[in-house]
């Protein structure tokens, strides 16, 4: 059945998948949390992956699937803004306040006094909650003692990232308005080109020319831009993509099987990675389509990442914390903070897109009023 019959609805798997992807990131940063360094994660030294990084490539292909829809079904560029905005900054802001002024009073070495009045509290408040000119990454004396000293929100990285992919797909929709009549064809052509030029970069770099670390911040940024646009690309070959049990299996063993070579896995994970998240997203159905009933409370693992803070938290308050006990203390506390933004704030927050649209439109109008007088 083709992809397009499957993604017309709500019914799908994605809060499940990405529920898994955020606590696979948990899983990651528990190793370099707890003893200082992620070389111990399973996956590093025989992939040059994570199950962090993987978790990280799900939720940029899944963002740019389901984005390029929003975009497309809405084709409008207010509601889409709106759209992403309260998705994102209502659960961003509460969780930077908590950090600075709750967390990084509880665990500053320094005078609380002196922490609050240091300028670089604030440079990390503002800078981490605007996000286009990067994220910051220390709070004066908090967590200076930890074995991955000094990191307060390791998880926020990605963000930046997000968002200009968000603000790059936004401004070829609103440049292409110059040609109405080419506007959809023109958006397709470029988004689809973006991801053949990244997979193509990201290829080369890899077995070809090794111009950049994969740990490097081009590399990061040439990956999460793939994953985004060949997201992003299959909602737009979702006509002519067939989601099949037998190209399913076929990828997956492929993968398996290539596991005993970095390169290679590498190779066929860059092109079998998008097919196999769609097939799981959308085919298997029944029992497991319950968890839809609960939230999607991914957003408040990782992408509004209490888990790195809590998981901080935790190696202050438990020297010498063993990576299981790691993992098992801070998802449940995670978890637990994770619920309560989605019901208390993400959840009201989205809620308001309607509300907000309406009143930017109407302000629009009354400046085009204004202005049309002023010409008159």
């Amino acid at each position: 059945m083709k992809l397009s019959n499957y993604s017309q609805g709500r019914d799908n798997n994605f809060n499940l998948i990405r529920i898994i992807a955020a606590l696979a990131v948990l899983v990651t940063h528990s190793f370099a949390l707890a003893i200082g360094t992620g070389d111990a994660e399973p996956f590093r030294g025989t992939l040059d992956m994570t199950m962090g990084s993987i978790a990280v490539d799900v939720f940029f292909i899944t963002s740019g699937f389901l984005v390029t829809s929003s975009l497309l079904n809405r084709q409008s560029i207010i509601e889409f803004i709106w759209a992403r905005a309260l998705r994102i900054f209502p659960a961003l802001l509460m969780m930077l306040f908590l950090t600075v002024f709750l967390l990084g009073v509880l665990f500053t070495t320094l005078p609380i006094p002196t922490y609050l009045s240091l300028s670089e509290t604030y440079i990390y408040l503002a800078k981490c909650a605007t996000l286009f000119m990067g994220v910051a990454h220390y709070l004066p004396g908090v967590f200076d003692s930890t074995p991955y000293d000094r990191e307060v929100n390791g998880s926020l990285w990605t963000m930046p990232h997000e968002v200009r992919m968000y603000a790059v797909l936004a401004s070829v929709w609103f440049v292409l308005r110059i040609t109405p009549k080419l506007q959809l064809i023109g958006f397709k052509v470029i988004v689809v080109t973006f991801a053949l030029m990244a997979g193509i970069y990201i290829l080369a770099g890899h077995l070809y020319f090794h111009f950049e670390s994969p740990e490097s911040s081009v590399s990061r940024f040439a990956k999460l831009f793939f994953m985004f646009f060949v997201g992003a690309t299959f909602y737009i070959l979702r006509e002519y993509i067939n989601l099949s049990r037998w190209l399913f299996w076929f990828l997956v063993i492929g993968l398996a099987v290539a596991t005993s070579n970095k390169h290679a896995f590498f190779v066929i994970y860059v092109f079998a990675s998008a097919y196999i998240l769609f097939y799981l997203a959308y085919v298997p159905s029944g029992l497991i389509r319950k968890y839809n009933q609960l939230g999607d409370y991914s957003y408040g693992i990782y992408i509004y990442i209490y888990a790195f803070p809590v998981q901080q938290s935790v190696a202050a308050l438990i020297p010498g914390v063993s990576v299981i006990q790691m993992i098992l203390i801070s998802a449940t506390f995670t978890i637990l903070l994770a619920i309560l933004s989605w019901h208390i704030l993400e959840r009201r927050a989205l809620k308001l897109k309607a509300h907000y649209i309406g009143h930017t439109r109407k302000f629009l109008a009354f400046g085009l009023t204004l202005r049309t007088r002023g010409d008159g």
